[in-house]
């Protein structure tokens, strides 16, 4: 028998007067492993997340969170689940330390308990240095960090966040998706939102594809790029002079060769790293020297491109509404 899952989401439904925002969601995510709702601004993730944390009450359809029904369970649902949306929500005059205490109080946890974990938590997230510095002299990424730390105060075994490095540069994102990692690998269920591609291809297990409030694609990153076609070769040839041989070579494993005799560039499809193999000895084999050979795989722009007619980045009317700041933790 299969465990039941982190969360579901079941046929869910929001109108905002004649506006659906989201239409007949469903989806169900695996204890310990990262969930992507990937789409563009107003596509109804955040609506979808909302729903799911019990800040917006569906038009229709349900959902549950570490077993609770959100309808119907909702104060169990707010004790399983953290929330981290787009704007960090810590109070930027205490320090990281006081924040965490601050959070623990609230819950009443004990005061000797709330010591050793805001200890713990500033360590896993590299905030120790910083620790009794005030929160307003963090730079971005640190006040992110931070921000998922309180969220973490209670150990849920279910995290959402909403767009989590919105606003960060590429090495304060790099360095959270580090983190995210570390806490999958603890036990905890993320819930991500994103319009970042690349985000969702190097964190998500699953990605529900959201467009116009729909679900229009479901799977894993390699599944959803296997929809927008093949994979590809793509050689950049030493001598000029080499072109049309080398593209004579390629073919005889290959069904059609694109050739760019003034980049000296061939790009054959490919099922894979073997079929890139074969070419690559091929072209060795006839003393074809070859500048750049590499597989290049749809990308999920690719996917969306494909599923959508657009780009994942080309911004839309906005649907979602933005999480509120006092939202549960």
């Amino acid at each position: 028998m299969s465990a039941a899952p982190a969360v579901e989401a079941i046929d869910l439904v929001k109108r905002f007067g004649d506006n659906v925002a989201v239409n007949g969601v469903s989806f169900q995510i695996p204890t310990g492993t990262i969930f992507g709702l990937l789409g563009p601004n107003g596509a109804g993730k955040t609506t979808i997340v909302r729903m799911l944390t019990t800040l917006s009450r569906p038009t229709s359809g349900t959902g549950t969170v570490a077993g609770y029904d959100i309808r119907t369970h909702p104060e169990q649902v707010r004790r399983h689940m953290g929330l981290t949306g787009q704007a960090a929500t810590v109070d930027e005059l205490l320090t990281g330390r006081e924040n965490i205490r601050l959070i623990g109080r609230l819950y009443g946890l004990p005061r000797n308990y709330i010591d050793e974990l805001a200890a713990e938590l500033l360590t896993q997230f590299s905030l120790t240095d910083a620790a009794d510095r005030p929160a307003k002299t963090y730079s971005g990424g640190m006040r992110r960090r931070l921000d998922l730390a309180v969220s973490l105060v209670a150990r849920p075994p279910v995290l959402f966040l909403d767009e989590p490095t919105t606003g960060l540069d590429p090495r304060s994102r790099l360095e959270l998706w580090e983190v995210l990692r570390a806490l999958v690998r603890d036990g905890t269920t993320l819930v991500l939102t994103t319009q970042y591609l690349e985000e969702a291809d190097q964190l998500c297990d699953d990605i529900v594809v959201i467009d116009k409030g729909k679900a229009i694609a479901h799977g894993t990153p390699t599944q959803l790029k296997d929809q927008a076609g093949e994979a590809s070769v793509d050689i950049t040839l030493a001598f000029a002079a080499d072109v049309q041989r080398a593209a004579e070579l390629v073919r005889t494993c290959a069904s059609e060769v694109h050739v760019d005799e003034s980049s000296r560039r061939l790009v054959a499809p490919a099922k894979g790293l073997a079929d890139m193999t074969r070419i690559a000895g091929l072209l060795a084999d006839n003393d074809i020297l070859v500048d750049d050979l590499g597989l290049k795989r749809p990308s999920l722009d690719d996917v969306f491109l494909h599923l959508t007619g657009h780009r994942a980045e080309e911004n839309q009317p906005d649907s979602d509404q933005d999480l509120a700041p006092e939202g549960h933790r």
